[in-house]
């Protein structure tokens, strides 16, 4: 039996993505905690640091369903490998930028574009290999964003404050690329997902047809749309916040940004991702419950995070945001799987993470925009009302839609 065929090896495969994961995130996370230095360094005003962000979530959505389309055509695991070797050079090339426009093209394009091609096929393949496990095999390999993002918090801005941002990019891509190699040898395909490429070929039209065409999968769609647009507001802005309003070092802003929201949301991926997988063997829309419930306990604490004067209320918000963030993360894959069929899978993931990012993007220049009008307080606190409208239809979704779609698949 081939060692990809074993039962242990679906571990091996969700630690080499956890890995793969986490140098995703800590890469995507290093231009927000070094975004002071690079301002100051590069001349850049707010809303030129805003936009260059938003490029890259545009750039990253603009892609995404492409990849998602090759990801039902070709190999993933070449797929994975290649991305994450290309975006890995891209983010060291980034240390070489001189002004906004290489910026945007090192960073937003390169960069993000790179990064495109790693989530779809990534997602696909770890549910090849995770069944009767994935909502927890999920859940696990969302810590790795949690954990990602919190050691590139305290790590660029240690790097950025001792050794210049620039060093920060290139000590990160070199990281990745190293990753990349390993990923050659030990990434291996799933027989049956070599089965799937050679299968029936989908139509690149196909992921978004039946995404939209699903109503569950049409409001998880919505739902993640709005869960992105708050957190890329968040993780782009809030090192910022914490140093220009509580005059934190930059190192100590990128780390307790990201630390407390990511140690509970942590806590929170595993307890849902296991309760998850408990409660769905009777009810499998039970995930959404838990999905909305989560957005909208997470509501005060979006509040709480941009009007306290004091940085332990804060914390507390950003633990709350955290943990109810969660209960959404540990479900997202493993509901839209459940009412889309196997051979769509990348492609709708695609579609799904397309439409999220596109609409997420427009985060980081709106809080820009608002900044100097209105103050990073303001905007902050404003996108809880996104989280409420997001909390309630997806508790539409689980009372009107599930049961009639997930029927259609496994019936």
């Amino acid at each position: 039996m081939m060692k990809s065929e074993s039962k242990n090896y679906k571990w091996e495969v969700l630690a080499l993505l956890w890995i793969a994961f986490f140098l995703n995130q800590a890469d995507r996370q290093v231009f927000n905690v070094v975004l002071p230095l690079i301002r100051e360094d590069l001349h850049l005003t707010d809303i030129q640091c805003g936009t260059i962000a938003t490029v890259f979530n545009l750039v990253y959505a603009l892609l995404v369903p492409v990849a998602g389309y090759i990801g039902d055509l070709f190999s993933r695991k070449w797929i994975v490998v290649l991305s994450i070797f290309f975006w890995s050079i891209a983010t060291m090339f980034t240390g070489l930028a001189n002004g906004m426009l290489m910026l945007i093209i090192l960073r937003s394009v390169a960069t993000g574009g790179g990064e495109a091609f790693f989530g779809p096929s990534n997602y696909a393949l770890l549910a090849r290999y995770h069944t009767n496990t994935r909502a927890f095999a999920m859940s696990v390999h969302q810590t790795s964003y949690y954990i990602g993002v919190i050691v590139s918090g305290y790590v660029a801005g240690y790097i950025g404050e001792h050794w210049g941002w620039r060093n920060a990019f290139y000590i990160f891509g070199a990281v990745g690329v190293i990753h990349s190699v390993v990923m050659i040898f030990r990434l291996r395909e799933k027989k049956d997902e070599v089965e799937v490429v050679r299968g029936e070929k989908v139509k690149f039209s196909d992921g978004f047809k039946i995404l939209f065409k699903t109503p569950t999968a049409l409001s998880m769609t919505i739902g993640f749309s709005g869960l992105i647009f708050v957190l890329t507001g968040y993780l782009t802005w809030m090192p910022t916040y914490l140093y220009e309003n509580f005059h934190l070092s930059l190192s100590q802003a990128g780390f307790h940004s990201m630390f407390y929201t990511h140690l509970f949301a942590f806590a929170g991926v595993i307890l849902a991702g296991k309760y998850s997988d408990i409660i769905a063997r009777k009810n499998p829309a039970s995930r959404l419950l838990l999905q909305g419930f989560g957005l909208l306990l997470a509501v005060p604490f979006i509040i709480m995070m941009g009007n306290s004067h004091t940085l332990l209320l804060i914390y507390i918000g950003f633990a709350g945001f955290g943990f109810g963030r969660a209960f959404f993360d540990a479900n997202t894959y493993t509901i839209l799987y459940d009412v889309i069929p196997a051979k769509y899978h990348s492609s709708a993931s695609g579609a799904m993470i397309m439409t999220g990012f596109g609409v997420g993007s427009f985060a980081p220049i709106v809080l820009g925009y608002l900044k100097p009008l209105l103050g990073l307080s303001f905007g902050i606190t404003s996108l809880a009302f996104i989280w409420i409208f997001c909390g309630i239809l997806l508790l539409a979704a689980y009372r009107f839609f599930f049961k009639k779609d997930y029927m259609r698949i496994h019936s």
